[in-house]
């Protein structure tokens, strides 16, 4: 099983992914494909996000059962904790307050 979920992608990479996998809510792809293809899959979509972020997880005989990689800024990043894949949580930005730089509030 391999699921790939974008934010902010580009309709150009939207389409390109569709070509492959259905898209089942906005911005969710899911599919059963080899590793040759999803690694195809991958490097597609790491060419095409640009500003956007994604993120690709799929099947795999580890601990928790599967894998994962992502791609963009997010505040979410895998990171390896003795063979153990874990998700570290960032702190948000202190200059932005709900969705807006503070130096626009000031005004």
């Amino acid at each position: 099983m391999l699921v790939i979920v974008t934010e902010n992608a580009p309709p150009r990479l939207r389409g390109r992914l569709s070509l492959w996998l259905p898209e089942i809510r906005a911005g969710v792809y899911v599919g059963v494909y080899s590793a040759r293809t999803r690694e195809r899959i991958w490097s597609e979509v790491c060419a095409m996000i640009d500003d956007g972020s994604a993120v690709i997880a799929w099947s795999s005989a580890t601990d928790s059962g599967f894998s994962f990689d992502a791609i963009g800024e997010n505040r979410r990043t895998p990171v390896d904790f003795d063979g153990l894949t874990l998700v570290r949580f960032s702190a948000p930005d202190p200059s932005v307050e709900n969705g807006v730089v503070s130096d626009q509030i000031d005004r």
